[in-house]
């Protein structure tokens, strides 16, 4: 290997974080609006801080866990404990000025002022919730020199764009237990979000206890299931963060876990199992028996009183028809009842289902499917559809939130999530009908994910949507979104966070404990198929599969690509600029990588999938170093030489393993330019 490839390598891996603290301003979200102003307030371990005014007691704890996190981040052995409403201190460096106590409910006040002055820091808001938020921008103010620690001095006035920011964890097709969504919950407080949406029944689990309906979760859940004394714990600590909690029960269809305890809820005869696989599958509940409407009404009205949030999500998606099709009773139903079609009879059935559901105190909210002429105006619509579909339901007087674009189970880009907005800017909504619109959420669907993996999947680019669901909408910068995420993230890991300490150690497993930086290297510059692609390519997953391999490993999105393409472009623009010695050091990197790689796969098996996309890395590295060089000599290849190229570039680009490999365009735009 170069002396200057191993040079790159080391920058590649230290250089971030040196980076980091360097960095000015890196917040997420983008503050409203945001005013710089001369010096800084620099601080020692004699930082104190005061609550004044009238605030919830989330505030001080809050107040308190940020306190600790300075600390942590700092290394100062600060002196002040648990921060009460008794707490006095005499010149603080920060004081928080709060109106009034403050409910964790949609619509209310989440503003916040933030003023910081070489005197100290002033942060003032309506409600506590405010002061969270502001505190956690504080957090990521935070700066540091060759003098030590300092917040630059600015003033910020912010508050959000939507009121409904939320992410939707399934905890159904892979269990996750209680502490995954504890540290999900600070990441979203870190970044602002407020609410959490759990998926909580589906095909493969029901993932709740039921006190009235015990066979619900005693057989349909293999024992892995929140107990209503977790769920309490669960909502109590999101509430501690300014964060509502609501629970989806999917129906009619996504219950074949229901009918395992209760086969008498289902359109056809048991016995049921727990699906195993993923897919749409055909059990859907029976919308034709009064028995049926008895069971959801006591089980809704247990639920509604264990969740306080006023909202509860019905599902209401992917409902195959298939054993309403075949079952006599119910076509008699239809018939009799002049129900035209299946998609009247699932109204038939939201529209008793909203009774229930009204009944108990709950505004009813449903994927797009529940949308149908004969519903009223009080549901909400949850879009998995599209912006499209939202503004049109806005237009016909419905509330909405979009998810359309932020499923992050698809492994797409940050980039692509960012430009996805909730209100379409050609959309020409009326103010009321904008203000329809409340949000939006990251939906975190659990197919391909265990505890281990989830956290990758979620951060950071969960992150970016919190932004575009927070700021204002000409935020719109993907360079330096990119730069700031990659600040971000790195805070997140305080919070407990997997998704950046899991991939070493998922690496060394799957090195069988040997030295991962062949491993690494390649690693680096795959990701996961998207859009559900994972799917088709030649193996069954099971619940019980392993979710352990290269691909579960491999990041949702490589930054060392991205870099390197950035890098190409830049070089073919200006082939003498800096950015040549780079692509070059790190094309031999990649080059020598797979004679490396080999090694490592001869005791690690689990590996050894990967070894023909290695060879077609080496051999792309090859090629584009060959490019390289003659573009910077200043001259050409010729087409004999790239006719063999781009049949290599084709053979690279096919995946393998279930990934693919994320040099290949960049590469071949070095080879096209060389010819």
């Amino acid at each position: 290997m170069r002396k200057s490839a191993i040079l790159y390598l080391c920058l590649a891996v230290f250089l971030p974080s040196l980076l980091a603290a360097a960095e000015p301003l890196a917040l997420m979200p983008v503050p409203e609006k945001m005013t710089m102003a001369e010096g800084q307030y620099r601080f020692d371990a004699s930082f104190t801080l005061a609550v004044e005014g009238q605030a919830h007691p989330r505030l001080y704890s809050g107040a308190t866990r940020m306190l600790r996190r300075l600390s942590g981040r700092t290394g100062l052995f600060m002196t002040q404990d648990v921060i009460t409403p008794q707490t006095r201190v005499e010149k603080p460096g920060l004081i928080i000025r709060c109106q009034r106590p403050g409910k964790v409910a949609l619509g209310e006040d989440e503003s916040y002022e933030l003023a910081i002055s070489p005197a100290g820091v002033e942060l003032r808001c309506v409600t506590d919730l405010g002061g969270l938020h502001g505190l956690e921008t504080l957090l990521q103010l935070l700066q540091a020199d060759e003098k030590g620690f300092f917040f630059p001095a600015l003033s910020i006035q912010d508050k959000p764009r939507f009121p409904w920011r939320g992410l939707m964890i399934d905890v159904c097709r892979h269990w996750l237990p209680m502490e995954v969504v504890k540290r999900n919950l600070d990441g979203m407080a870190a970044v602002k979000m407020n609410v959490l949406h759990l998926h909580l029944s589906e095909d493969q689990g029901f993932r709740i206890e039921s006190k009235l309906y015990p066979k619900l979760h005693q057989l349909g859940s293999d024992g892995f299931y929140y107990t209503q004394a977790e769920i309490k714990t669960i909502i109590a600590y999101a509430d501690e963060r300014g964060i509502r909690v609501y629970p989806e029960f999917d129906m009619p269809g996504h219950t074949t876990a229901w009918f395992i305890g209760h086969p008498e809820l289902a359109s056809a005869p048991g016995p049921y199992t727990i699906e195993r696989t993923w897919g749409v599958m055909d059990p859907t509940m029976d919308p034709t028996k009064e028995s049926t409407y008895r069971l959801l009404d006591r089980f809704l009205g247990e639920m509604a009183a264990l969740f306080p949030d006023p909202y509860l999500h019905i599902g209401g998606d992917e409902n195959s028809g298939k054993q309403w099709d075949a079952n006599p009773a119910i076509q008699a139903f239809m018939k009799k009842n002049n129900i035209r079609d299946n998609h009247s009879l699932q109204a038939y059935f939201n529209s008793r289902l909203l009774k229930i559901v009204t009944k108990h105190g709950k505004r009813m909210v449903g994927w797009d499917e529940i949308l149908h002429p004969s519903m009223p105006k009080n549901i909400v619509i949850h879009s998995w559809r599209g912006p499209d579909s939202l503004v049109q339901a806005a237009r016909r007087g419905y509330q909405g939130i979009l998810s359309n674009g932020y499923y992050i189970d698809l492994i797409q880009p940050a980039s692509y999530h960012y430009l996805i907005d909730p209100v379409r800017p050609d959309a020409q909504l009326t103010p009321e009908e904008q203000a329809r619109i409340l949000g939006g959420e990251a939906t975190s669907w659990a197919e391909l994910v265990t505890p281990e993996t989830v956290d990758s999947r979620i951060w950071p680019r969960t992150a970016v949507i919190a932004e575009r669901l927070w700021s204002p909408a000409s935020v719109r910068d993907l360079d330096d979104m990119y730069t700031r995420m990659e600040v971000i993230s790195r805070q997140l890991e305080e919070l407990n966070l997997t998704h950046i300490r899991n991939y070493e150690m998922m690496l060394r497993r799957l090195a069988n404990q040997q030295e991962t930086a062949p491993l690494r290297v390649f690693t680096d510059v795959v990701e996961p198929l998207k859009i559900y692609k994972r799917h088709s390519q030649g193996v069954t997953y099971y619940s019980y599969s392993p979710y352990t391999r290269v691909v579960d490993a491999a990041r949702p999105e490589s930054m060392t690509a991205r870099s390197f393409a950035r890098k190409v472009e830049a070089f073919l623009k200006a082939p003498s600029g800096p950015e040549g010695g780079e692509i070059l050091n790190q094309l031999a990197l990649w080059q020598e990588n797979h004679a490396r790689l080999l090694q490592t796969m001869a005791k690690a098996p689990a590996i050894r999938e990967m070894e023909s996309l290695s060879r077609d890395l080496a051999d792309l590295a090859a090629a584009g170093l060959q490019a390289g060089e003659a573009i910077q000599e200043g001259r050409k290849l010729g087409g004999e030489w790239g006719a063999v190229q781009k049949e290599l570039i084709e053979r690279a680009k096919k995946p393998r393993g279930q990934t693919e490999l994320m040099v290949v365009e960049p590469i071949a735009r070095l080879i096209q330019a060389a010819q």
